[in-house]
């Protein structure tokens, strides 16, 4: 899905999914130095150049969506939820595949460094990929139940959609939103909690991808004043929703709260804690994506308009961790912020720290 998504580390990181799509460091691909065996080499250089054309660091924002739409619908993670996940890791992928596909004249004149214009994937397979992975990601929405699968075949459609017509359209960002809501919506409808209760946070998780997103449409000619301080007035006000707003607990918690009544949620703990981790995670959300923003409206610059969506797309982690919180699950909340951590070690390992949803 290419949604903003998504946090890597450090810099940019555009995505879904982003910060600058910048060369990826010279060892992400190329062989390791020795008398290594020619076909390691060349298989090493397929599996980075896959690795780049899907993103790979960007993925740890995804199954956040899916763990907050759980959080939100009052239900507590379990098979089902996996198999949201995976669909929802599937379709992301296929998402960034068909990216790549649809852009690749475009990416030989900006981006002739990417795999595809570069030679190292060949248009033919990519496009297979994405195909094959949206199969595979609505095959496993239908192991989650007709629910889950009923929310996952509008989301397919929205990203190729998006990849295939609305990318250059005023409807881009509106798409890619739509495409984060999904996605956690998914996770509430495959719990089989409904999805009704997860709307609300779905619109704030929209909300967010839409201004990374518009803030990514100028990534490679910079020049925008207006798309970076509009995306940072919009996590100040998300900010304070998420922070500031008292935590209800969905219909089913609120049951389960009561002194001497067992409940279908996970162990509930006090509106306090939880309130508190919500203020928390909030204000991570905020220093994350505030400081580039603010940068790039400064001096919105290729680079410094890159490292404003790699920060959104970083954000979008401690936002899903905060939504969670906000949904009264502490637990899930604490589960989505752990991947910001292992996101980043994945970055720095894999030599790919920048990453792009364009």
């Amino acid at each position: 899905m290419s949604r903003t998504a998504v946090p890597a580390q450090d810099t940019p990181a555009p995505a879904g999914s982003t910060a600058a799509d910048d060369p990826a460091p010279e060892d992400a691909s190329t062989p390791f130095p020795g008398a290594a065996p020619r076909t390691f080499r060349s298989r090493s250089g397929r599996a980075g150049a896959w690795a780049e054309l899907l993103r790979l660091p960007a993925l740890f924002t995804v199954p956040g969506d899916v763990l907050a739409g759980t959080a939100a619908a009052g239900a507590r993670p379990g098979p089902r939820t996996l198999l949201a996940i995976g669909s929802s890791l599937c379709l992301y992928e296929a998402g960034m595949a068909l990216n790549d596909w649809a852009d690749r004249t475009e990416d030989a004149a900006e981006r002739p460094h990417r795999p595809i214009p570069s030679g190292r994937i060949r248009p033919a397979a990519a496009l297979t990929a994405a195909g094959a992975l949206t199969g595979a990601g609505l095959a496993l929405a239908a192991g989650a139940g007709r629910p889950a699968l009923a929310v996952a075949a509008p989301l397919a459609a929205t990203v190729w959609a998006y990849d295939l017509a609305l990318k250059h359209t005023p409807a881009g960002p509106a798409a890619m939103a739509a495409a984060r809501g999904l996605d956690l919506l998914l996770g509430a409808a495959a719990t089989g909690g409904g999805t009704r209760t997860a709307l609300p946070s779905a619109a704030l998780l929209g909300t967010h991808t839409l201004a990374v997103t518009a803030v990514s449409r100028r990534e490679t000619t910079g020049g925008s004043v207006l798309a970076p301080l509009a995306a940072l007035a919009t996590t100040a006000a998300l900010t304070r929703l998420v922070t500031h707003r008292r935590t209800r607990l969905p219909a089913g918690r609120r049951a389960a709260a009561a002194p001497g009544l067992p409940g279908p949620g996970p162990a509930e703990h006090p509106l306090q804690v939880t309130g508190a981790l919500a203020a928390a995670l909030g204000a991570a959300y905020a220093a994350t994506a505030g400081r580039p923003y603010f940068h790039a409206a400064l001096n919105p610059s290729p680079p410094l308009t890159q490292r404003a969506v790699g920060g959104g797309i970083r954000a979008t982690i401690p936002l899903q961790a905060a939504l969670a919180a906000r949904s009264g699950s502490a637990v899930t909340s604490l589960l989505v912020a752990a991947l910001a951590p292992a996101g980043r070690m994945f970055a720095r390992r894999s030599g790919m720290r920048k990453v792009s949803i364009t």
